[in-house]
């Protein structure tokens, strides 16, 4: 227990720090869930849920309305969701999930940043076997019920770790188990802060400190490109340490 929730809290930071890029990044997820399941957020979980990490992360009002009205303007680009997934120097297995309107834009400019970082892109699916695909729940604390009551309680509806942090619950569960998990939250009156999905390396790699920049120089790169929208590795931070 906790590994998922560390490896998290290293990252947490850097990866939410950039509010603009948080912004934009929800906002084409919200565009991306009205396509699929229309702009009613009461008979759309996903964008319900996108709507809470939008409150979450203080996004305006304006944004979200903008991103759903998106979703219908027939001028707008019709955005797909792509995985790439390559290795860094230093064999660092690095998954890029990205939103894009441009496939070949989208992958030249991925392959030409891995290549210039003396790296590779690699094919779809070639190291999901390293990573945990993650639902991940944040919950505010219910009076009256435990964490050991709670985690024991949604072993069934596919949570496998539960951890506090300050104030707040983190829960885990698998990918599949994402809209189980958030109906029940929902119908026993849990308050969902956000949720999002993570994958978490099954093991981490250890490197020097003038390696380590070396990856961060390569994972900047690419978390700065205007298609990506989350960079996942198995490189291990400085702030595992316990």
């Amino acid at each position: 227990m906790g590994r998922a929730f560390e490896y998290r809290k290293a990252r947490k930071l850097k990866r939410w720090g950039n509010m603009s890029r948080t912004f934009t990044k929800i906002g084409k997820e919200i565009t991306i869930a009205v396509k699929a399941g229309g702009p009613d957020p009461n008979g759309n979980p996903r964008l319900r849920a996108l709507m809470q990490n939008a409150k979450a992360a203080n996004m305006p009002k304006d944004n979200v309305e903008r991103a759903i009205k998106k979703a219908t303007d027939k001028d707008a680009g019709d955005f797909k969701e792509i995985v790439y997934e390559g290795y860094g120097p230093y064999g660092i297995a690095i998954v890029i999930e990205t939103a894009t309107d441009n496939h070949t834009r989208t992958v030249a400019n991925i392959r030409s940043y891995f290549n210039k970082a003396g790296g590779s892109l690699g094919t779809s699916g070639s190291l999901s076997f390293l990573f945990e695909h993650k639902s991940v729940f944040h919950i505010k604390p219910k009076e009256g019920v435990s964490l050991e009551d709670l985690e024991f309680e949604l072993i069934d509806y596919g949570v496998d770790e539960v951890d506090a942090d300050d104030e707040e619950i983190v829960l885990y569960g698998s990918f599949e188990s994402y809209n189980d998990i958030q109906k029940y939250l929902e119908d026993n009156g849990f308050e969902i802060i956000s949720s999002e999905f993570e994958r978490i390396p099954n093991d981490v790699k250890e490197l020097d400190a003038e390696q380590r920049a070396s990856i961060e120089k390569l994972l900047e790169r690419i978390e700065e490109d205007e298609d990506v929208q989350n960079v996942f590795h198995n490189m291990k931070e400085e702030d595992d340490e316990e």
